[in-house]
């Protein structure tokens, strides 16, 4: 087994237990998400971003809750994401619960998939990196999105950005480098 392949099984295994999560929580509250519009997911995003950096700066949480399921939640948000924009917010859950599944299993394995072929380009780079260098990268891959959101609400468009879907797919990769990182690190 190379290094590709035990890299490749960790990324697996982290959007597996992310995907667990996400299944439970459609359980409860089924696909709830569809109502959010697209700057209320980019803040959603936001918010759990910012409060991993705030633990990490000050390594207090008053909740009692730690920085590993807010990456797990980065990544479903992020998947949620790139699922918003392609169907479009919705006034009312407007799917079933075997239909999110369906899309998110699309998006985790385009994430997935994405994530493998950079893993193999960069030669493993982000094993070097800080797990509070994906949450900086994270923060900044979030302001570009909401640059681009405020330009589209003014009637105008990026000019040399990947996209927003772009941006979606970087943070889910970053979070589930930061999930194997710090699951390796404990």
């Amino acid at each position: 087994m190379d290094k590709f392949d035990k890299t490749n099984q960790e990324f697996e295994a982290a959007v597996a237990e992310c995907r667990q999560l996400f299944e439970h929580k459609l359980h409860d509250y089924r696909a709830s998400w569809r109502i959010l519009r697209p700057q209320s997911l980019t803040d959603q995003l936001f918010i759990k971003a910012k409060r991993i950096r705030q633990l990490e700066v000050t390594g207090c949480s008053l909740v009692g809750e730690g920085i590993r399921p807010e990456f797990i939640g980065l990544v479903n948000y992020g998947i949620v994401g790139l699922i918003q924009l392609e169907r479009g917010f919705a006034d009312t859950v407007d799917i079933t619960n075997d239909e999110a599944m369906l899309l998110y299993n699309k998006y985790a394995t385009e994430a997935l998939q994405l994530m493998k072929r950079k893993n193999h380009d960069y030669d493993e780079a982000w094993r070097g990196m800080r797990v509070s260098s994906y949450t900086d990268l994270i923060l900044t891959k979030i302001e570009r999105v909401k640059e681009m959101e405020d330009l589209a609400l003014k009637g105008d468009s990026a000019k040399v950005s990947e996209g927003i879907d772009a941006n979606y797919m970087d943070i889910i990769n970053y979070s589930v480098f930061a999930l194997i990182k710090l699951k390796t690190e404990n």
